[in-house]
């Protein structure tokens, strides 16, 4: 039984008891009938519009799925990939490229920047886009 045939049967109920309607305890069960079947009918106009919403949801969610796969799908091409995506930049190249951590000193947030990049001395944190400046590394063989 849905809420609001649940509340017809309440007014139902309270129609059978013979109430003068005009009383004192009319007038309530008579007012509690009503906002009753009014709360039962906006219940289900709001659980049909839940309904309605999660489908829209789903759908969406299926084609943000499909993007995501037709992105990542191109990922196969990118080993020959030069440059920091969180940075301008970036090229194509079939060379052995270097590349380097760095740290964004307000986030935290590591990236990977190609030579180029850090040969720039700064780039942009694609996190939080704080400015970062770097200096050359340090040469493992020089600290011995």
């Amino acid at each position: 039984m849905t809420t609001s045939e649940k509340a017809a049967y309440l007014k139902g109920l309270i129609d059978g008891m013979n109430i003068d309607s005009a009383s004192e305890y009319g007038k309530l069960f008579t007012a509690i009938a009503d906002i009753l079947n009014d709360l039962a009918l906006d219940y289900e106009e709001l659980a049909g519009d839940v309904d309605d919403i999660s489908e829209e949801l789903d759908a969406i969610d299926e084609s943000v799925a499909d993007i995501q796969d037709l992105l990542l799908d191109d990922d196969e091409d990118d080993d020959d990939y030069v440059g920091c995506r969180g940075c301008r930049g970036g090229e194509w190249d079939d060379e052995e490229a270097q590349f380097y951590e760095v740290t964004c000193p307000e986030c935290g947030n590591t990236i990977t920047v190609d030579e180029d990049i850090f040969d720039m001395g700064r780039c942009q944190c694609p996190n939080c886009g704080e400015m970062m400046e770097f200096d050359e590394p340090v040469d493992e063989e020089s600290e011995d």
